[in-house]
């Protein structure tokens, strides 16, 4: 399944969207690679974060 193409208002179909994408990525994946995908997601978003606000208060 490809990744879905978000609404730049982002609406509950975009909500719909990712839940489908999310469970069809994982659905055959045992509970460790479970665990393992969204650590590792969660690793990202947390980065980001980050990042963001290193530059926001460069500036």
């Amino acid at each position: 399944m490809n990744k879905p193409i978000l609404s730049p208002s982002f609406t509950v179909d975009d909500i719909h969207k990712l839940r489908e994408y999310n469970y069809e990525m994982t659905k055959d994946m045992t509970d460790q690679e479970k665990m393992d995908y969204y650590n590792k997601r969660g690793r990202e978003v947390q980065r980001k974060i980050q990042e963001r606000k290193l530059q926001k208060a460069q500036v």
